[in-house]
């Protein structure tokens, strides 16, 4: 039997939808083989901030599209929390998240720590780290570091690398792993 709901969907396209986001998504380009495989109908990003208290927890892309207003609001949940600024991440990125997030297998959503950066925070960070990338990918909205507190930054970047969509970066010491849609490397211990 199938029921409608009041968005219009039915019980069973709804049943479906969530099925599907078990599947590994796939980004929009043709160079990624390797993560095309499986690509599937629904594509989902779960995120939490502790440094602003926002969760998120969007199907941003259905049937080949991205969903415009789901896309924007993932591109401000991911702003620059200490100037509050933001900047249309890169889609390649969110894909590689998403796709990373699924290959792990949890429902914990990922805690961001950072996503867009000002050039303004750049700068700050880099006078606290060495490890901070002048050019860092983040000030163009083609990066993010995330933390699960159910997989070690190993799983997690083993996941992602899996993808071999972009570049990957292990912060042990800091628990947490880079990612984002550059060019196709790993760094870290």
């Amino acid at each position: 039997m199938t029921t409608s709901s009041t968005s219009g969907l039915t019980r069973r396209a709804l049943l479906g939808a969530f099925a599907a986001t078990a599947v590994v998504a796939a980004p929009t380009y043709s160079n990624a083989a390797g993560f095309l495989r499986g690509g599937g109908d629904i594509r989902r990003i779960r995120m939490y901030s502790g440094r602003t208290g926002e969760r998120i927890d969007m199907i941003y892309w259905v049937d080949g599209k991205y969903i415009k207003d789901a896309v924007k609001e993932v591109n401000h949940f991911m702003r620059d929390w200490r100037t509050d600024q933001a900047k249309s991440m890169d889609l390649r990125t969110i894909d590689i998240m998403a796709a990373s997030h699924n290959l792990l297998d949890v429902n914990e959503p990922y805690t961001l720590l950072s996503g867009y950066r000002s050039p303004q925070t750049n700068a700050m960070l880099r006078s606290r780290s060495r490890r901070v990338a002048k050019n860092s990918l983040h000030m163009k909205g083609q990066a993010a570091d995330l933390r699960l507190s159910s997989r070690s930054v190993s799983q997690m970047a083993k996941a992602a690398m899996s993808c071999r969509a972009g570049g990957v970066g292990k912060y042990h010491r800091s628990n947490f792993v880079h990612m984002d849609c550059g060019e196709v490397r790993s760094w870290g211990g």
